[in-house]
C-alpha cells in the first residue's frame, strides 16, 4: 500500500527483516522451490477449546429446505453446536476445566483416526479432512496452492450461498440479486453509500495489493486466486452434481427441474467487496461529526457559546477519568483529543444541514412493501414468500438499520500467568458477530507451506484464519471504533462562476471549480418464489469527491457547502490481508513482539490480543490519520489545504499514518479486559458513551477480582465471562445509586416500597437476566427484570429531558440512544441478536446521581440535571417513573413480534439465529457473549 513508503514505520522495517529467506522462498515467482510444510506441534497438548454456533454446515439443497420446513429436520452439522453453546448459561456455575468440553470443542490441530467423517481431495495436492463431531474442514495442503485452493473449496462447502449475498450487498446489488423485500432495499441502502465503488475502483485494490505490498503482497494475491479457485470449482461440481444451495431455486436463478441457470463465478474483485462489508461492519470507526455539530448547537443554543460547549463536552467525554480501560497501567498514547484551541472546524448555520438523497428513479415496488406471489409449484409451496422480510432481517448486521453508526462487538479476557495456577496466562476471547444460520464466520484449519493455523475467518474473505490459534499461540479481536472517518466541509461552487446552491455539483479543491464524480447503482427485481414483492426498481445515486463521499448539504457561514465522509481504509478495504497472513505463519509470529508487528499490518479499527505459554499481549491496529495541528477530529473540519490530513493524497487516499509507538499496546499487564471500551489514557473515543459505566466494567470487576485472588484457571476465567454475559449492566452498576436516592427518605407506599425491595432482591442476587432452571423460560426475578425494562426510558428522560430541554435532549438522544438492553429491539443489532448495553446512558446516569448524592465524581457532568439537582426532587421523579413502570404490564414491556407473543420476557431477550438461507434454528437462552469463542492456555512453546 503506498502510504506505507511514505511514512515507513518501524514496524515495517522489523517486518521486513524478520521475514528473512522464508517470505522469499514462498513469494511467486521468487525462482526458488516452494518449501515444505514445517513440521506442526500442537503445544495446546488439548488445552485449546473453542465453539462456534450453530453448526458448521451452512448449505442446504432444496430437498433439505423442504425438509426443515415441513419436519423440522436439519442438514447434518447445521445445528450440532447450539445446545452446547446454550448449555453453558446453566453448566458455568459447576464449571471445572475438565467440564469444558461440554460447552465446547476440543480446539487441537488435526482429526484422530478413529474421528475422521469425510475425506475430500479436491486436487492431488490437497485434503479436507472432517471430524465427526463438527464436521469442521481440517484443510492440508502440499503446496501453497492446493492449501489456499482446499480453502476456498471448503468455503463453497459450507458457505456458498452466503457469500453470494455478501458480495452482492458489497456491490450495492442485493435487490437485483435476492428480491426487492424492504428490509433488502434497506440494507444496499446502508452499505453500499459507505463503501461505492466501481469495477475498476475494486480491480485497482486488488493490483495494489499486488503491486504495492512487496513479496507479502504478490503472495497475498497469489494466495487469494486459489481460494477463488477452489470456489469456483466447488460453485462447478455442484451445479453438475445438483447438490447445490436451494436458494438459488427459490430466487430464480437455477430451475429446479432443468437445472438451467447459473451461479455466477467468483472473481479477486468478489473479495474486495465482501471486506469491504466486513471491514464496514466490525472494523470502522469515526464519522458521525454532523450530528455530534447538532448536538453541540443545540447545547450552545440552551447555554450560550461557552457554556453550551462545556455542557457538550461533559457528555461527549472523549478522554473520561472514570472510564475502564484495556491498559490499564496509566500508560499514555493521544490520539484524537480536543485541541487547547480549534482550527477549521466548520459547523453548520442553525436550520440549514439536509441528508444527501440517495434513491430516485423509483418504479413499481420501490420504498414501498407490495406483494404479488408468483404462482409456485405445489411442492415449493411451503417456501413461498421466506424472503418477503429480507434476505437479512432490517437491523440485524451491525453497521445497519437504525444503529448503523455504531459498532462495537467481541469481548476479550486474558490473565497473566503469574495470576493462573499453571503459571501459564489464560485467554477467553473472540468476536461478537451477532447470530445467524449459517454463520457470518466459519471454523475452518489450515496446514500449509507457511500455514499453520485454526479458527474462524468471514466466509467470501477466509484465505487466512482471522482469528483463532497457531502451533503455540492463538489471537482475537473486538472492534476499537477509535476515530479513523473525519468530515469535511467542501465549498460548492458553480463552474460558470454563478452564485452556487446547496444543491451545486461542483466544488472548490485549490481554488479550482472542480466536478464531483456521481457513482450510481441501478437496481430492479421482480417477484420469485422466495420473495413474493412486485416488480421494482430504482437508482442510488452518491457523488464522490477528493474529500470523500457527500453525506449532506448545509451553509457554513452563510456559503454552501457539502458535508463529506473520509475514512483511511476507504480503497484499501482488503489491504489487511497483509496481517492475516502474518498472523497465520508459523515462522513470522513466535513471541509477542511478533505478534504485534503482524497485528500493525491490519488496517481496520480493531483491538488484537495475545497469548502464548509465557506472555499475554495487546495491539490497537487501525489506519490513524496524522492530522493538521489544531483540528477537531471530533467535528466536522473545512476541506483546506491547511485543515487536511498530513501528506493526504485523494487519488490512492493515502495519507501520513500515526506509527506503531502511538498505538494503544502493551505486553506482559497482569490481565487484559476488552468489550469495546476505551483502550488507553488520552486515546480519545471517536462516540458518545464511553464514560463511568459501560459494559467493561462487567469484565474488569470479575476479572479483577480473579487476579487479586490467584489460582485462575480456564475454568473460572470461563465463569467470569458467563456471569458478566447473564448480567443487565443496569442492575449491577445504577442500581445500587438509584436505590440510595429512593431510599434517602423513608419510601412510604406500601406497594411501591414492596416494588423498591423486588429491585434490591435482585440487586443482590445478581442482577441477572436468567432462567429459574433449563428450559424453564422464565427468569428468576422476572418481576424486577419487567420493571427494570420499563423503569430505565421513563427515568433517563425524566431525569435529563427537563434540564436539557426538548432541543438538546432530542440532539443528545440521537448522538446516543438512551437504552440497549436485550429487550430493545431498536439496538445496534437489533431484536434476539445477544450483544447488549454497549450504548445507553447509563455513564451519564451514574455520574448524575454520584453529583446529587454529592459523591465524588471525576469528570463530572458540567450540570447536574436530576431534580435540578435537588435530592428531594430527583427521589421525586425517579419515584414517579417506578411508579409508572411497575403498573405497564409485561404485554406492553414485551410486545411482541415474529417470533415471540406480546409479554414474553425470556423470549423477547432469546437469541434468534437470523436465517440468511432456508435453514432456521431454535431459540436460545440471551447470553451477551461471544458468537465465536476460545479458551486457551499453552503449556509449552516452540
Amino acid at each position: 500500500m503506498p502510504p506505507r513508503t511514505r511514512t515507513l514505520r518501524a514496524a515495517t522495517v522489523a517486518a521486513v527483516l524478520a521475514l528473512g529467506t522464508s517470505l522469499l522462498a514462498t513469494a511467486p515467482g521468487a525462482g526458488a522451490a516452494e518449501p515444505k510444510p514445517l513440521a506442526v506441534t500442537d503445544h495446546c497438548a488439548s488445552q485449546c477449546a473453542d465453539i462456534l454456533p450453530p453448526g458448521e454446515n451452512g448449505n442446504a439443497t432444496l430437498v433439505e429446505i423442504l425438509g426443515n420446513k415441513a419436519f423440522g429436520t436439519h442438514p447434518a452439522h447445521s445445528d450440532d453446536q447450539l445446545d452446547r453453546y446454550n448449555g453453558l448459561v446453566a453448566g458455568h456455575t459447576g464449571l471445572t476445566d475438565q467440564k469444558l468440553t461440554d460447552f465446547f470443542n476440543d480446539a487441537s490441530f488435526g482429526v484422530a483416526a478413529d474421528q475422521v467423517e469425510s475425506v475430500t481431495k479436491p486436487r492431488e495436492d490437497v485434503t479436507i479432512t472432517r471430524d465427526k463431531k463438527s464436521g469442521v474442514p481440517h484443510i492440508k495442503g502440499t503446496t501453497r496452492y492446493g492449501t489456499e485452493f482446499g480453502a476456498g473449496f471448503a468455503a463453497g462447502q459450507d458457505r456458498l450461498w452466503l457469500m453470494d449475498l455478501f458480495r452482492h450487498i458489497g456491490r450495492g446489488q442485493l435487490t437485483s440479486f435476492a428480491g426487492g423485500a424492504l428490509a433488502n432495499q434497506g440494507l444496499e441502502q446502508q452499505f453500499w453509500p459507505q463503501a461505492p465503488y466501481t469495477e475498476a475502483d475494486l480491480q485497482a485494490q486488488v493490483e495494489r495489493i499486488r503491486t504495492t505490498e512487496g513479496a507479502r503482497g504478490e503472495q497475498a494475491m497469489a494466495d487469494a486466486q486459489a481460494y477463488v479457485d477452489g470456489i469456483n470449482a466447488y460453485r462447478e461440481k455442484s451445479k453438475k452434481g445438483r447438490y447445490f444451495p436451494g436458494e438459488y431455486v427459490l430466487t430464480g436463478k437455477i430451475d429446479s427441474i432443468t437445472n438451467i441457470g447459473e451461479i455466477q463465478p467468483f472473481g479477486l474483485t468478489d473479495l474486495i467487496s465482501i471486506a469491504s462489508v466486513v471491514g464496514g461492519q466490525f472494523g470502522g470507526g469515526g464519522g458521525g461529526e454532523v450530528q455530534a455539530a447538532l448536538s453541540l448547537l443545540a447545547a450552545q443554543q440552551k447555554y450560550g457559546v461557552e457554556e453550551g460547549t462545556r455542557v457538550w463536552e461533559s457528555f461527549r467525554q472523549r478522554n473520561d477519568p472514570e472510564a475502564v480501560l484495556t491498559v490499564h497501567d496509566g500508560t499514555s498514547f493521544p490520539y484524537a483529543g480536543k485541541p487547547d484551541k480549534a482550527r477549521g472546524t466548520a459547523l453548520p448555520d442553525a436550520g440549514s444541514v439536509t441528508p444527501e438523497p440517495l434513491i430516485y428513479d423509483r418504479t413499481g415496488s420501490a420504498g414501498t412493501n407490495k406483494k404479488a406471489p408468483v404462482d409456485a409449484p405445489a411442492a415449493l409451496e411451503p417456501l413461498q414468500g421466506m424472503y418477503d422480510d429480507g434476505v437479512i432481517p432490517e437491523g440485524s448486521l451491525p453497521g445497519s438499520g437504525d444503529g448503523a453508526q455504531k459498532r462495537g462487538m467481541s469481548n476479550a479476557l486474558l490473565v497473566s500467568g503469574k495470576a493462573t495456577a499453571s503459571g501459564n496466562p489464560i485467554a477467553v476471547m473472540g468476536p461478537q458477530t451477532g447470530y445467524f444460520a449459517p454463520q457470518l464466520m466459519m471454523l475452518q484449519e489450515l496446514q500449509g507451506p507457511g500455514i499453520s493455523a485454526r479458527g474462524v475467518s468471514f466466509a467470501g474473505v477466509g484465505m487466512y484464519i482471522q482469528m483463532g490459534r497457531g502451533q503455540d499461540y492463538a489471537w482475537s479481536a473486538t472492534s476499537a471504533a477509535q476515530d479513523i472517518t473525519d468530515t469535511y466541509a467542501v465549498e460548492l461552487c458553480e463552474p460558470d462562476g454563478s452564485a452556487p446552491t446547496k444543491d451545486s455539483t461542483h466544488y472548490r479543491v485549490d481554488g479550482s471549480c472542480t466536478a464531483m464524480e456521481k457513482l450510481e447503482r441501478t437496481n430492479s427485481w421482480k417477484p420469485t418464489v422466495a420473495d413474493s414483492t412486485a416488480k421494482g426498481s430504482y437508482r442510488m445515486q452518491v457523488w464522490r469527491t477528493d474529500y470523500g463521499i457527500v453525506t449532506h448539504r448545509a451553509t457554513v457561514g452563510g456559503k454552501p457547502v457539502a458535508y463529506t465522509s473520509l475514512r483511511t481504509t476507504y480503497r484499501h478495504e482488503a489491504d489487511s490481508i497483509i496481517g492475516f497472513q502474518l498472523l497465520n505463519d508459523p515462522a513470522y509470529v513466535t513471541d509477542a513482539a511478533s505478534f504485534q508487528q503482524a497485528a500493525s499490518h491490519i488496517d481496520y479499527a480493531f483491538n488484537w490480543f495475545y497469548a502464548d505459554s509465557r506472555t499475554t499481549a495487546y495491539y490497537n491496529s487501525g489506519m490513524n490519520p496524522v492530522r493538521a495541528a489544531g483540528v477537531d477530529a471530533a467535528l466536522p473540519v473545512k476541506a483546506e489545504k491547511v485543515y487536511e490530513w498530513k501528506g493526504y493524497d485523494p487519488a490512492a487516499n493515502t495519507t501520513d499514518y500515526t506509527p506503531f509507538a502511538e498505538h494503544p499496546h502493551s505486553s506482559g499487564q497482569d490481565y487484559y479486559i476488552s468489550w469495546n471500551n476505551r483502550q488507553a489514557k488520552d486515546y480519545s473515543t471517536a462516540a458518545f458513551g464511553f464514560g463511568a459505566v459501560h459494559r467493561g466494567d462487567l469484565l474488569d470487576d470479575r476479572v479483577s477480582a480473579l487476579v487479586e485472588e490467584g489460582g485462575v484457571t480456564r475454568a473460572s476465567l470461563t465463569r467470569a465471562m458467563e456471569e458478566a454475559a447473564l448480567t443487565d449492566l443496569r442492575g449491577e452498576q445504577l442500581l445500587p445509586e438509584l436505590l440510595k436516592v429512593l431510599r434517602s427518605q423513608p419510601v412510604t407506599d406500601p406497594a411501591l416500597n414492596a416494588v423498591v425491595q423486588q429491585l434490591d432482591s435482585w440487586r443482590a442476587g445478581g442482577a441477572q437476566r436468567k432462567e429459574t432452571s433449563p428450559g424453564s423460560h422464565t427468569y428468576t426475578h422476572a418481576d424486577a427484570v419487567r420493571i427494570m425494562d420499563a423503569w430505565w426510558p421513563k427515568l433517563v428522560e425524566a431525569e435529563f429531558r427537563p434540564g436539557l430541554g426538548d432541543g438538546l435532549w432530542t440532539a443528545l438522544t440521537a448522538s446516543l440512544a438512551t437504552d440497549e438492553s436485550p429487550a430493545a429491539s431498536h439496538g445496534p443489532s437489533g431484536a434476539h441478536s445477544g450483544s447488549a448495553f454497549q450504548y445507553g446512558w447509563w455513564g451519564f446516569a451514574d455520574k448524575d446521581l454520584r453529583q446529587v448524592l454529592g459523591q465524588p465524581v471525576k469528570g463530572p457532568l458540567a450540570r447536574t440535571y436530576c431534580g435540578g439537582g435537588d435530592l428531594s426532587a430527583c427521589r421525586s421523579a425517579l419515584l414517579s417513573t417506578l411508579k409508572e413502570a411497575a403498573a405497564v404490564p409485561a404485554a406492553e414491556v414485551y410486545p411482541g413480534d415474529d417470533s415471540c407473543k406480546a409479554g414474553e420476557q425470556w423470549c423477547t431477550d432469546a437469541i434468534v439465529h437470523r436465517p440468511l438461507g432456508g435453514i432456521s434454528q431454535k431459540s436460545i437462552h440471551w447470553q451477551n457473549r461471544p458468537t465465536y469463542q476460545q479458551v486457551v492456555e499453552f503449556p509449552s512453546h516452540r
